[in-house]
């Protein structure tokens, strides 16, 4: 990071008044002040776990005294899966044929150690044309900031290429200032053009829509031409049904963790997001948009996972249409 620290407010509001504009650092800014650690009654859902210590501590004395933990935090928390999705859209120009994105998520760096640095040695020998990341870089939802950026700025050294990302619940917009520094573009409800020769095709990305709800899909898809393939970063999927009357042809997201603690097959135990089960984890459809749910890196609330193993993803773009 160019300045080896996070920037103490007042240097952030000017920072960021100049990336977003006076209003919107304004309100992001005091709606963190107002909620950022609330369990109660903010955002889609009305209970945050992750804003629970109590709660917290119940189910990792549970965990311990059943004899699981360990298991759940070696045997499973820090051994990252690559997996590979295909997505077919009928729209693609063929100069994106074949297109791969990597995509990243819930990364919480500050708390996931083995998974992070699992995840560096993955990266290293991928080939991907696009990186994206769908939020959460800090563990908790409030705090300190610099030890997820410093663990982002781990992983980013072996990270290449162009990086686009968006932000989390557990995020503060304070960190856009330092993420944007280490070379990670921020999409904060703004679209960009991606292209190959006279061919394009669009990204845009929303700020968290799950417990902040700072989304603004509209404002995000503004400039993106009717009839042109459209990708949607945003880190709930729970903007599904916005996204798909937005007119975007695939949204990649996180958040979920797919349930983290899950029974034999994969089944969540509790699925803390407003949705259809089926949209979270791994690859789904909805009206026409393809839309995949990454169950992410790092672990939240307690540092396990079971039967539910971490993941980085590649999506290969292709030009047809959905089997």
């Amino acid at each position: 990071m160019t300045s080896g620290r996070l920037l103490d407010p007042d240097e952030a509001f000017r920072c960021l008044e100049t990336r977003l504009g006076p209003l919107h650092a304004r309100l992001r800014l005091g709606i963190e002040r107002e909620h950022e650690a609330q369990a109660f009654g903010q955002g889609l859902s009305f209970l945050h776990l992750e804003n629970l210590p109590l709660i917290q501590v119940m189910i990792e004395v549970a965990l311990r005294v059943t004899g699981t933990y360990w298991w759940g935090r070696r045997a499973n928390a820090g051994k990252v899966e690559l997996r590979r999705n295909t997505v077919r859209l009928p729209n693609l120009p063929s100069a994106f044929d074949g297109f791969t994105i990597l995509h990243l998520s819930d990364l919480h760096a500050d708390i996931s150690g083995p998974a992070m640095r699992r995840t560096a040695e993955l990266v290293l020998d991928l080939d991907y044309d696009l990186c994206v990341l769908t939020g959460d870089y800090r563990g908790r939802t409030y705090g300190d900031c610099m030890p997820c950026l410093e663990g982002v700025a781990r992983l980013r050294q072996e990270l290449r290429g162009d990086i686009y990302a968006v932000l989390g619940n557990h995020d503060s917009i304070a960190m856009v200032p330092e993420l944007e520094a280490l070379g990670i573009r921020m999409l904060l409800k703004e679209c960009f053009a991606i292209q190959r020769g006279s061919a394009s095709i669009y990204l845009a990305g929303v700020d968290d829509a799950h417990f902040y709800r700072a989304d603004n899909i509209e404002k995000a898809a503004a400039e993106i031409p009717q009839g042109y393939v459209s990708v949607l970063l945003s880190h709930t999927p729970e903007i599904y049904r916005q996204a798909v009357h937005a007119g975007f042809a695939l949204m990649l997201s996180g958040h979920t963790h797919g349930g983290q603690i899950c029974l034999p097959g994969g089944i969540p135990i509790l699925l803390e997001a407003n949705l259809p089960r089926a949209f979270g984890a791994g690859a789904w459809r909805h009206a026409g948009m393809a839309g995949y749910t990454s169950v992410g890196i790092g672990s939240s609330v307690v540092p396990v996972r079971f039967n539910n193993r971490p993941e980085i993803t590649l999506h290969q773009l292709v030009r047809g249409v959905p089997q």
